[in-house]
Order: C-alpha cells, then structure tokens, then sequence
C-alpha cells in the first residue's frame, strides 16, 4: 500500500471514531457519517494528484539532468578531441619549422658552393683572357665531302706536331660550305667537316677532345669570290685555329731560375 493510502485510511478511521465519539452512542448514522468523511476524501484526493503530479515533475527533472550530463560528457569528449588534433597541429608545425631549417641550410651550402664554382670559373675566364692566336690555317673537301683527303690530313699532321710543344692550349674548329645548295643541308655538312677534323686530331694525333671546339657555319663568311669555281674550292673549308696561353710573370721568373744564370 502506497504511504498516500495508508495515510488516508488513517484519516478515515480518525474521522469515523471522532464520529463515533462525538455520537456517544458508537452507532453514527450513514448520513452523517458520509458529510464527516466525504471532504476528507476529497482533499486526500486532491493531495494524491498533486503528489503524482510532483513525482512526474521530478521524474522529467531527473531525465532533464541526464540529458544535460549526456550533453556536457559529449561536450568534454568534443573538447578532448580537439586538445588531440591541436598537438597534432603543433606536431606538424614543428615537423615543417624543422624541414623548412633544413632547407635553409642545404639553400645556403648551395650559394656557397656556386660562389666557390662562380670563383673557379671565373679565374679559368682570367686565365683565357690570357689566350692569343698562335696560328690559323685551313684545309679544303670536295663539293658535298664531308671527310678529309690526303691533302688535308698531311695538314693536320702538321697542326699537331705544333701544338704538341704547348702547355697550356685550345683549338677552334669551324666548318664552311660555299651557297651551293639549301642553307640547312649546307649547315649540316659545315658541322660534318669539322667533326671529321676533330676525329681526327682526337684519334690519329691523340690531341685530348676537352682541348677541342667546333662549330658548323654553314656558307657565312666566304674568303673567296663564290661565283668562281676556285673561289667555291676555297669556301669548302675548315679553319683550325690554336691559341696558346701567354705565361704569367710567375711562370716566367720560374723558367728563368730554372735555365740558370
């Protein structure tokens, strides 16, 4: 029985003996019996709705409070995920500060090194600025020959038994065509003539290949009248020319002490 119940029954049963008491009799009629205990019912009605009506108001209070829970224990879990994601992010961020240290310093050990080759290349310009013509000479082909003939080879000969008293020098190959001809085909053979005369030098005359530069011209600068047969001979050439290094004023003070007085 709910405390509500027994209660009333107790109101009940104090209600119908204060009756009882009150008739002296101990025998109450019906009616007055029902005007005694009617309105105490009624009230004790009344008071159980409201009860009800207070446990349905705290039971909604009670899941009120677990909905709020539930949202602050999602809320704590949104929280700790982002403290997660953010010392992620500050892991990368350090991650990359560290990278991007690291090729700072690699961009920096790259200038320095093209100072140093800046350097070099320039002191190797210094020293070929020190270069003069030592000689020039020519060796004609036949029209639309690309390869040396005897003639020509006896002539090379002659340019390395020269330049094998040099230290330090180079040689220019540059090939010509007379206008005979479409000017692209006549390019291309220029450059054939003096690949033929750097094969040679390089493997018959054993002339080292770094010591060699070529170049084809084409028809461009004739030194001889193309309208004349002798003059077309003279253009279908290729000019070799050697440039020696001039000694420095060190190189020569040491030749000197070196030859005695």
């Amino acid at each position: 029985m709910k405390p509500v119940n027994c209660f009333a029954a107790l109101i009940c049963g104090t209600a119908i003996a204060a009756a009882l008491a009150f008739t002296g009799s101990g025998c109450a009629t019906k009616k007055f019996v029902r005007r005694t205990v009617s309105p105490i019912e009624q009230k004790l009605s009344q008071l159980e709705r409201n009860t009800s009506e207070h446990a349905s108001s705290i039971e909604e209070l009670d899941k009120g409070v677990s909905r709020a829970d539930e949202r602050a224990l999602s809320a704590d879990q949104r929280a700790s995920a982002a403290s997660q994601e953010a010392t992620r992010a500050r892991e990368q961020a350090a991650l990359a500060g560290k990278s991007a240290d690291e090729a700072r310093s690699v961009a920096d050990r790259g200038l320095t090194r093209a100072g140093e080759v800046g350097q070099t290349l320039g002191a190797r310009i210094d020293r070929l600025d020190n270069y003069q013509l030592v000689s020039t000479e020519s060796v004609q082909f036949g029209s639309g020959r690309s390869d040396p003939n005897a003639e020509a080879k006896e002539a090379l000969d002659g340019i390395a038994q020269k330049v094998a008293s040099l230290k330090r020098y180079v040689i220019e190959v540059r090939g010509f065509t007379d206008p005979t001809g479409p000017r692209e085909h006549n390019l291309e053979l220029s450059r054939k003539r003096a690949a033929a005369v750097v094969r040679y030098l390089t493997i018959n005359q054993k002339i080292p290949l770094h010591r060699i530069h070529l170049m084809g011209c084409g028809s461009d600068s004739p030194v001889a009248d193309n309208s004349t047969r002798e003059g077309r001979r003279q253009n279908r050439r290729v000019e070799i020319r050697t440039l020696a290094a001039i000694p420095s004023d060190g190189e020569i003070a040491s030749a000197g002490r070196a030859s005695g007085p």
